[in-house]
């Protein structure tokens, strides 16, 4: 595994989002930046050799290399375990993309987690798609026969950011946007060993079949003007039912209560949770009146972008969140 120090920069950087098929740009200030000399991890954890900021990272897996933006947050000494954060860039898009699209830095910085960005490999345009088992790509065509195992290559980027950095493996966690948060939704049923919680916005799915037998705490939020990935279902091939009902179906995965324990309207924001379920775990659904295909509270996209995926809301963050669901929802210890 090979890492490139990025170095900050506060020139803007081109974010792709996939929409009706096509690719839309828009940019944005992010901290990714120009790459300097490679440098590699270290072969050890916790051993106080890596510096804070953005790392460029490579990992061959299955022949292939692929690759991975790590951002080490501010304060990290690499002495202490901290949390870590994978985050999944959506249908046609790239991991920088999804760094200044999420813009989950900022929380990651202010929190102390390390937060991963890793890369798909299915081309689809100027960006990339997941290959999530069993389901058609965005426009509905089929993942190529060659198409690598997503999977096993997310559990793979666990196990060797593990291996480099100060990382606590009880405090693994993912979140991703559209076809991101379709391959997080995937990794809460085939990682449940390994994903302590999953946070997937704008994509929540369950997965069938869903053999992980773990209760899986589940935070999911989705914009009523989502035209994308529709909020009521009767989309594409991937999307047929609504987001409350892929919920209720995590709670019925999860053993919870039959039927939501509090539904809270705050301003534009609806919190539907399910409670009492196996192992302490909580499905909470953050529903924003009114917002388009975005990650609700990120960084304010260009009017080119939302006349397409329609309005932003900054009625909820859903960075830091999320951030506070997965810190009281660690791996259960046996």
């Amino acid at each position: 595994m090979r890492a490139k120090r990025l170095r900050s920069r506060t020139s803007a950087v081109c974010v792709t989002a996939v929409v009706t098929g096509t690719l839309l740009s828009g940019c944005r200030g992010s901290s990714a930046g120009a790459v300097s000399q490679p440098t590699s991890l270290p072969a050890s954890a916790c051993a106080g050799h890596v510096e804070t900021g953005d790392l460029a990272v490579s990992i061959v897996f299955g022949g292939l290399s692929r690759p991975i933006v790590v951002h080490v947050p501010s304060g990290y000494t690499d002495r202490t375990p901290v949390a870590l954060v994978l985050n999944l860039h959506g249908s046609g898009s790239t991991a920088p993309a999804q760094e200044a699209f999420s813009g989950m830095d900022s929380t990651s910085n202010a929190d102390g987690f390390i937060v991963a960005y890793p890369q798909g490999e299915i081309s689809s345009g100027s960006g990339y798609d997941w290959n999530v088992p069993g389901e058609p790509l965005f426009g509905g065509g089929a993942s190529p026969a060659n198409a690598p195992n997503d999977v096993a290559f997310l559990a793979d980027v666990v196990q060797r950011l593990e291996a480099g950095l100060c990382i606590d493996p009880n405090r693994v966690f993912s979140t991703g946007f559209s076809g991101g948060a379709r391959m997080t939704s995937q990794l809460g049923c085939d990682l449940p060993g390994t994903i302590a919680a999953i946070a997937p916005v704008s994509g929540l799915r369950l997965p069938s079949p869903c053999t992980g037998t773990r209760a899986v705490p589940v935070i999911s939020f989705h914009g009523t003007a989502d035209a994308i990935d529709p909020y009521d279902g009767n989309g594409q091939a991937y999307w047929t039912y609504s987001v409350p009902d892929a919920a209720q179906r995590w709670a019925g995965h999860d053993d919870c209560a039959t039927t939501p324990e509090a539904a809270s309207p705050a301003l534009k924001v609806t919190l539907t949770e399910y409670t009492g379920c196996q192992d302490g775990a909580t499905v909470e659904l953050y529903t924003i009146t009114g917002e388009g295909h975005e990650w609700p509270g990120g960084p304010i996209l260009p009017a080119e972008d939302t006349s397409v995926l329609g309005p932003q809301s900054s009625a909820i963050d859903a960075d830091t969140t999320m951030w506070q669901f997965f810190e009281a929802h660690p791996l259960p210890v046996s």
